[in-house]
């Protein structure tokens, strides 16, 4: 049975429209996950070419024109795989320079495998701060949890309140990011994908004396879950095993 097929089976199994049933049930599909390579889901080209790329050759995300200025930038591909009540699978492919901007995961669990290439990721968790306003598109100060390079095959999980569930990425050379969530988005259910930006606020209130505040943050939401300004990710062909309810 294709790698891909074993991965979805035991998903239906570890998931509910909850969650992940157990953390074994999620460590048994994350060792799975952790077994997927381009070639089970039909990217072995595409990674083929990622191994090849120079940065020297190709410096930027897109083609050069007369005036030596980049153009027509190639976006960002999503390849859908499956999607049901308790989880989704698809994979973000990104050309070198690409940003997946800041955004969270509302009541979800996450699963990132990245295939192929490299990237940057940096990802935060909020601060619980009593009396702070509950005004959501206001500030609120975050944590620190990941700022550093990731280099194919590496696998990641986030949690609901920790592990770095509020995340951006800019790949460095191109690469895939293989995401499975649980439970999926759901705007009927209340998980939207929220997108933030770095507050320039200068006072705060006191934080708790665990957090050192070169390692914080403030995060304001952009208004009515819209994406920033020039990010678009286009609808790709998955070219792997079929998955089927």
């Amino acid at each position: 049975m294709p790698k891909i097929k074993n991965l979805s089976n035991a998903c239906k199994v570890s998931f509910s429209p909850e969650g992940p049933i157990s953390e074994e049930a999620l460590e048994r599909v994350r060792a799975l996950l952790d077994e997927i390579r381009p070639l089970d889901v039909g990217l072995d080209n595409e990674a083929q070419i990622a191994r090849s790329w120079n940065s020297s050759t190709r410096p930027s995300n897109g083609r050069r024109g007369r005036n030596g200025a980049n153009q027509f930038a190639a976006p960002i591909k999503y390849l859908h795989i499956h999607e049901c009540e308790s989880f989704s699978m698809g994979i973000f492919c990104m050309p070198p320079s690409s940003v997946i901007p800041l955004h969270n995961h509302p009541g979800m669990t996450v699963l990132s495998k990245l295939l192929y290439g490299r990237l940057h990721a940096e990802s935060y968790d909020w601060i619980d701060v009593p009396d702070l306003p509950t005004d959501q598109l206001q500030a609120r100060p975050a944590k620190l949890v990941r700022d550093c390079e990731m280099m194919a095959p590496e696998t990641t999980v986030l949690y609901p309140n920790r592990g770095g569930n509020i995340h951006t990425f800019r790949a460095i050379t191109p690469c895939a990011l293989f995401d499975v969530l649980s439970p999926p988005y759901s705007a009927e259910d209340g998980r939207h994908c929220s997108y933030f930006r770095k507050s320039q606020i200068n006072q705060s209130p006191a934080l708790p004396a665990e957090f050192n505040s070169s390692q914080v943050i403030w995060l304001e939401e952009l208004e009515d879950h819209q994406p920033p300004e020039g990010f678009v990710v286009a609808r790709g062909m998955y070219k792997g095993p079929v998955i089927r309810r």
